[in-house]
């Protein structure tokens, strides 16, 4: 999430009544998704479509270092499905589903961000995050879950109750993780998001601020051992075979554990 400052404006609008409108901007060859306002609620280089493009959305990756083979990855918030595609394209062994209650932004992601169509494997569905967590149907069946919820002007998640991060703890298989994107205009949404997922969680670590005050946060179902030599392993192979800057998530995990002692 951050503000544009220099942009072209695109003559592209998804506008049903009821939802905000989804607008695209291009600037240096990056198209990024905006809902009527200047707040980037994602973005697309054009000459690499399927990779992720902002720093923080990639560090939503970061259950990489914990789960190299999930069988189903869900994504709450579309944004410029990003992370949608990528999971899909790259993890052909899981089912792939993203929750997004703005139809325009689904609009826009199949027009302009390349987002593949329904199959076997991938389900975009047009429903609340929050009615997805709480159906039963649900519980027990996600072993990774990405979460990116924002509204058009970007003030804090729009779920952030005990309610939904519960709902989140009880979709997640046994070993489930959650990473989630904690944004917001001042620290009082860090810290309410923080002692809520703590209350549900049984671990829970955060990595700096990057990319205009984003915070990911890794929540586990059930906490994990932190073996270092064993996560810069893990980084490594992931740098080779996905060209994330895993490295970096380790070194940031390491320097959270000590600022905690």
């Amino acid at each position: 999430m951050s503000k544009s400052s220099k942009f072209f404006t695109a003559d592209i609008r998804f506008d049903q009544p009821g939802y905000p409108p989804a607008t695209i901007t291009e600037f240096e060859g990056v198209r990024s998704l905006h809902l009527g306002t200047s707040w980037v609620q994602g973005a697309m280089r054009l000459s690499k479509p399927d990779n992720i493009e902002l720093e923080y959305v990639q560090m939503m990756m970061m259950w990489l270092l914990f789960d190299d083979s999930p069988r189903h990855i869900v994504q709450l918030g579309l944004g410029s499905s990003a992370l949608t595609k990528f999971c899909y394209r790259r993890f052909p062994q899981a089912r792939v589903t993203a929750v997004e209650l703005n139809p325009n932004v689904i609009a826009m992601c199949e027009a302009q961000f390349g987002l593949p169509s329904n199959d076997a494997r991938l389900n975009v569905v047009e429903m609340n995050a929050l009615d997805f967590v709480l159906n039963k149907a649900n519980h027990g069946t996600v072993d990774v879950l990405q979460v990116d919820l924002y509204d058009q002007e970007a003030r804090g998640p729009v779920l952030d109750s005990q309610e939904f991060y519960q709902g989140c703890f009880d979709c997640l298989s046994e070993d489930g993780i959650m990473t989630t994107n904690v944004f917001g205009d001042d620290f009082i949404n860090y810290d309410k998001n923080l002692q809520t997922m703590g209350l549900v969680f049984d671990a829970l670590v955060w990595l700096p601020e990057v990319h205009d005050a984003n915070i990911v946060v890794i929540a586990f179902k059930k906490s994990p051992s932190l073996d270092f030599s064993v996560l810069y392993e893990r980084a490594a192979h992931i740098k080779k075979t996905l060209n994330l800057p895993a490295k970096n998530w380790v070194n940031g995990l390491k320097g959270w554990m000590l600022d905690q002692q």
